[in-house]
């Protein structure tokens, strides 16, 4: 078959996708009474904290001058702009008090409104919600949460900036073929370990999964499980906008992990890692160990996203090919569908219509 050279050439917006959640930071890094700066598709956010601790975001931008919120003061229920003094509710973003503001004007302060967005703590980020702007009243869905299955185990969060489109970021996070070129380790696999694959595919909602299978046998990572003498499987599933799940099971024992690459501007994204574990729960040390490891796994891949940003900044004329860029072509199809049915309002159609088995080497 020839290679097909339709890679999409970037939208008008960069690839980025509203109508969705996406992790802006760690929640440790924005205490109580706090407020840090941060970027999410383009737009200048300022993140905080109520004085009971929820989180809030707003655009970082007072409505009057521009001027960034992120300089003013947070009383605990108010932010108050350091250039004129407005003050704005933190979670509706309403003015509650122009200081220049005379009684009897015909202004009406409490129908100004700094533009604010949806936050919630989840698996130890604070999540903000980027509304589509002609649907900005439809209540948000609630924020995405990792799959755990137990109530005890472990919690880790790792992230990495990369210098591509998220568009970049996303196909290089579900691509099947660079592990034994990138990902060359003792502990994972090299160049002569590769062997043809073959898995099937399903599609679910706003997305698709490879169905639950045995562990590739090449990878060393997953042969540790093997001590628990039970039948090992794992399932790995991408979800719009940009999340891959894996979860791997052995009897009880259970690995979940979540990456999703969230655009921050036109040319720049961030991958963000959170795992959850009770698989060697006693080990000590096992949480650093892991870090260890995987931040090492992040850093081969940013390290070639890097590289490759080089390539691309000269606009080269790029190929997906069948079977291992299929996943690719299949994210960019359901990036369409979404938009369409946006567009129509119709229901979504699925790119995928049902069980699809893909072989490459890898």
């Amino acid at each position: 078959m020839e290679p097909d050279s339709s890679l999409p050439a970037e939208q008008s917006d960069a690839g980025m996708l509203r109508g969705f959640w996406y992790p802006a930071l760690f929640s440790t890094a924005v205490p109580c009474g706090r407020m840090r700066q941060a970027m999410l598709l383009g737009m200048p956010l300022v993140i905080g904290r109520d004085a009971q601790g929820r989180p809030f975001a707003l655009r970082d931008s007072c409505p009057h001058r521009g001027m960034p919120l992120s300089y003013g003061r947070l009383d605990g229920h108010h932010l108050e702009c350091s250039y004129h003094g407005w003050r704005f509710d933190v979670h509706s973003g309403q003015c509650r008090e122009i200081p220049s503001w005379v009684t009897g004007d015909k202004l009406k302060v409490e129908r100004i409104y700094a533009v604010h967005f949806p936050a919630e703590d989840q698996d130890g980020y604070v999540w903000v919600y980027m509304p589509d702007s002609e649907r900005r009243d439809e209540p948000a869905p609630p924020a995405p949460r990792l799959p755990v299955f137990s109530s005890q185990y472990r919690l880790t969060h790792l992230s990495a900036n990369l210098p591509v489109s998220v568009d970049h970021g996303i196909i290089g996070l579900m691509d099947p073929a660079h592990g034994p070129f990138v990902h060359q380790a003792w502990w994972w696999r090299t160049r002569r370990s590769i062997q043809q694959k073959e898995k099937t595919f399903e599609p679910i909602p706003n997305g698709f999964r490879i169905q639950a299978h045995k562990p590739s046998a090449n990878s060393a990572a997953y042969k540790l499980l093997g001590v628990y003498g039970k039948p090992i499987t794992t399932t790995i599933e991408f979800v719009l906008p940009n999340m891959r799940f894996e979860q791997i099971h052995c009897g009880d024992n259970w690995f979940s992990s979540r990456a999703t690459v969230t655009p921050i501007t036109a040319n720049e994204c961030r991958i963000d890692f959170c795992a959850a574990w009770n698989v060697f729960r006693h080990v000590p040390f096992m949480v650093s160990i892991f870090r260890i490891f995987a931040r090492m796994f992040i850093g081969q891949d940013q390290r070639t996203m890097q590289k490759q940003s080089e390539g691309l900044k000269y606009n080269p004329r790029l190929m997906l090919i069948d079977d291992a860029d299929r996943p690719a072509k299949w994210y960019f199809q359901l990036k369409q569908a979404y938009l369409e049915s946006k567009r129509t309002g119709q229901p979504m159609r699925h790119p995928i219509s049902g069980p699809v088995t893909l072989r490459w080497r890898s």
